[in-house]
């Protein structure tokens, strides 16, 4: 099969012939026709509306394009001509289809719900679940390189002063995760501190300002009021972490191993603490660090209780290779956020989601699969749904509130601690710092411990791989 794309000082020039094209192709020319004549034509027989907002059909030719519809298979035609160039049909809520170039990290609604409906017939009871959790575990395990992963070093970790405000205080750490690798936070704890506190891992998303944002330090300090100890950290090449990583990184796939380990190894280090309580282990994140909510709890065992935030979607699993970027979709012949989610089965979970993105259909269609799951252990009652249908893609105030008496109710938090005198919860008491205040080396690179690494290519030498990343040519 030949494709090519029509040199442009030509493409008027076809489009104003293709109608006599399309009349005199024959096997002569092996029926080549412009692209744009054959959706033309699948419209008219299918009496659908195919939009192709972004050009991306233009100048496109196609050998046997019109052989390849299929008479009473719309989904199939379509992919049979567009496949070819890398493009798809996405159905969109009023019925039309849209030409969209491919994305291995996102799929329609219609094809998100028969991949749900797939999974759901693989396993029928507790036994066969585990047997299928045990198989994504593994599985997530080894396509993350956590299995390659050097032991942690015994450094100590960097901490600053601590700052005391209202109930809590906050101190910034720089722990050593991986031979020269640090990854960098905040720590928020409750003040004055008592004796087995609840532990909280926070990790962000790609919201403006990272883990500095308003939002993030309110989430932090609320939980700290509370009783626990919340973990805070920079995304990976995002932050201070670019001191080692320069932002370009970010979109790496090691990105998404680093974030990870990150999690985790934060946790190793706190439930050191003498005054930690490693049986209650929250974790809760938004967008990106809603993705990392879910890995987290579905390979972490000592996490307890979670709320992903505005990410557990059948038909997107993270647009950023730090999230989906090593394949771990790919594993149990495919799966799904959707699927990762439920991996947290038994243990307590609120999933939150919105109406203004990939997690509008939550209610209806991702959180009955997970809630199926939770029946196998007789357990439907400890996963919840809070759905904000006039809402955004944020980890914003109403999804606080939903998390905070959630959080307070599985790791036996103090939730009137958060409360003003009229019992209402009340963040109006939390300090937000400044960005300054939040670094832990000044963001400066001169301040680095001086075996930091500072080198992408290094860092996938400590998991005994190469950088192959191929760059975009747009980046």
């Amino acid at each position: 099969m030949r494709i090519r794309n029509i040199h442009t000082k030509f493409g008027l020039m076809l489009l104003v012939l293709s109608f006599a094209k399309v009349v005199a192709q024959t096997s002569d020319t092996n029926f080549e026709v412009p692209v744009m004549e054959t959706i033309k034509r699948i419209e008219t027989i299918f009496n659908v509306e195919i939009k192709d907002y972004d050009h991306l059909l233009n100048d496109k030719v196609l050998e046997y394009a019109n052989w390849r519809i299929q008479q009473g298979n719309l989904e199939l035609s379509l992919s049979n001509v567009l496949v070819p160039f890398n493009l798809v049909a996405f159905k969109n809520g009023d019925g039309t289809y849209e030409v969209r170039k491919f994305q291995y990290h996102r799929v329609s609604e219609a094809v998100a719900e028969q991949r749900l409906s797939f999974l759901s017939h693989l396993y029928h009871n507790k036994e066969q679940w585990e047997a299928r959790k045990a198989e994504l575990k593994a599985c997530m395990t080894s396509a993350f390189g956590l299995d390659k992963a050097p032991l942690m070093p015994k450094s100590e970790p960097i901490l600053t002063k601590q700052r005391i405000y209202d109930g809590y205080s906050v101190e910034n750490i720089g722990l050593e995760i991986l031979p020269g690798v640090y990854t960098t936070g905040s720590i928020y704890k409750p003040y004055p501190l008592g004796e087995n506190a609840a532990i909280v891992i926070t990790p962000n998303g790609h919201f403006g300002n990272g883990r500095y944002r308003e939002s993030e330090q309110i989430r932090c300090a609320m939980l700290a009021k509370m009783g626990a100890i919340v973990i805070n950290y920079d995304l990976f090449a995002w932050g201070e972490s670019r001191l080692q990583f320069p932002s370009s990184t970010h979109r790496n796939s090691i990105a998404s191993t680093i974030q990870v380990l990150s999690g985790m190894r934060l946790l190793d280090y706190v439930i050191t603490l003498k005054y930690a309580d490693r049986t209650r282990v929250g974790v809760t994140g938004g967008s990106g660090g809603g993705s990392q909510t879910m890995f987290l709890s579905a390979l972490d065992e000592r996490i307890t209780v979670s709320v992903p935030v505005v990410m557990v979607s059948a038909n997107h699993s993270g647009g950023c290779p730090c999230e989906s970027g090593r394949g771990i979709h790919l594993c149990g012949n495919g799966t799904n956020n959707v699927e990762v989610a439920a991996m947290a089965a038994p243990k307590p979970q609120l999933i939150i989601s919105d109406g203004k993105d990939w997690t509008q259909n939550v209610p209806e269609t991702e959180f009955p699969f997970i809630e199926r799951t939770y029946s196998f252990y007789d357990k439907k009652d400890a996963v919840k749904n809070a759905h904000f249908k006039n809402e955004g893609h944020d980890y914003g105030f109403s999804k606080r509130m939903a998390m905070y008496p959630f959080m307070a109710k599985y790791l036996d938090l103090d939730l009137n601690k958060a409360k003003n005198k009229q019992g209402k919860i009340d963040e109006s008491t939390c300090i937000i710092e400044p960005y300054e205040a939040l670094y832990v080396f000044n963001d400066k690179e001169e301040n680095l411990p001086k075996n930091a690494i500072k080198d992408i290519d290094k860092l996938y030498e400590l998991f005994g791989e190469k950088n192959l990343r191929v760059h975009d040519e747009k980046e």
